[in-house]
């Protein structure tokens, strides 16, 4: 048996905000397997934080070199992938979020055909490894006798990324462009069904744990039962703790992890909005004190705020004030927001840890 608080710091080890880095950003991302991605800047720290350069440069030259994509491979939600797992993790999770595209489609008067012909004008635009911004290829299908208007654009390229036409690569003036995803990422790797399973159940469970069937059932949007059947396969390569009568599965290595780096995992951490350890799970009670919840996505409205973490325990969010331009070397401020009070030295520590982040 143990507490919600050593859950709490297993987590912060196995998702390596604390413990030994990545080596590089590419390798942050296959231990995460999809780090939440909409917001693309705080992603881009999310991963810098993980690695051994804590270097947002990094993460983008991964990006650029199709190490690393970003797509919509679970719960219709933009993540970082590596680049060798996008196929299979569409194939696997893809048909639940497709299954409503349809009455989606409907309200916003979409064919069959502007899907297909905005694939042709897409594949067009792209074939021959060239790539586009977001506006250049909406234009291009508009032009080719596809409205985009309203929703209507936004809602053909998610289609075309979720079946597989499509991902987001390399960045260009601060966006990331468009490509064709087989040209991009030639050489996938394919998983029949059980295996991706599997391979799912115990990739999440070593970059996550300790977490549970219905964690990975949220993260991934998987069916309940399907998760039971990939971690079945995998339990034998997994550990278990007790925390409150629950079973929650984890790598075997993640409780000396915590033991070498206590001190580390205890410590303070500022974390952009939509970090895995927030957003990684169904039940993120052992770090957000539930009746704080609202103060970290106000209204429910799906935008994480940033967070303020100590000794495993979100305490509250913070924000930059001022400009953030990095190119200009404008001076930045953070502004953090306590639910109830900071420990004086966790206030005095956060200048230093924000002035810190990638």
């Amino acid at each position: 048996m143990t507490t919600a608080t050593e859950q709490a710091l297993l987590r912060l080890v196995a998702l390596r905000v604390a413990g030994p880095p990545a080596a590089d950003a590419a390798a942050a991302v296959r231990l995460l397997t999809c780090v939440q991605g909409q917001d693309l800047p705080g992603a881009l720290t999310s991963v810098a934080l993980r690695t051994a350069q804590r270097s947002r440069a990094g993460v983008e030259a991964a990006l650029g070199a199709g190490e690393v994509v970003r797509s919509w491979p679970m719960r219709s939600t933009l993540h970082l992938v590596p680049a060798e797992d996008l196929h299979w993790l569409l194939e696997l999770c893809g048909p639940r979020v497709l299954a409503g595209a349809a009455r989606r489609r409907a309200v916003l008067g979409i064919t069959e055909a502007d899907t297909e012909r905005a694939r042709d004008l897409v594949t067009a635009a792209l074939s021959g490894g060239r790539r586009c911004g977001r506006r250049e290829l909406l234009a291009a299908v508009a032009d080719g006798g596809v409205a985009t208007t309203g929703q209507r654009g936004y809602h053909l390229l998610w289609y075309l990324a979720q079946t597989g036409t499509l991902c987001l690569g390399p960045m260009a003036g601060g966006e990331q462009q468009f490509v064709l995803l087989d040209e991009w990422v030639p050489a996938p790797r394919r998983l029949d069904r059980d295996a991706a399973l599997a391979e799912l159940a115990l990739r999440y469970l070593r970059g996550h744990g300790p977490a549970t069937v219905a964690d990975l059932a949220r993260w991934s949007g998987l069916t309940v039962t399907d998760v039971r059947a990939g971690v079945a396969a995998v339990r034998g390569e997994l550990a278990a703790v007790q925390v409150d009568g629950r079973e929650l599965l984890m790598a075997p290595e993640t409780a000396d992890l915590l033991a070498q780096h206590r001190g580390e995992a205890a410590g303070l951490h500022l974390l952009p909005g939509f970090d895995e350890y927030v957003l990684g799970y169904a039940d993120r009670s052992c770090a957000v004190p539930p009746e704080f919840a609202d103060r970290i996505v106000p209204g429910g409205n799906g935008v994480f705020r940033p967070t303020v973490v100590h000794a495993g325990r979100v305490l509250g969010t913070w924000a930059w004030q001022g400009p953030r331009s990095r190119g200009q070397g404008a001076p930045r401020s953070v502004a953090a927001t306590p639910f109830t009070a900071f420990p004086d030295d966790v206030a005095a520590a956060i200048p230093a840890a924000a002035a810190a982040l990638p």
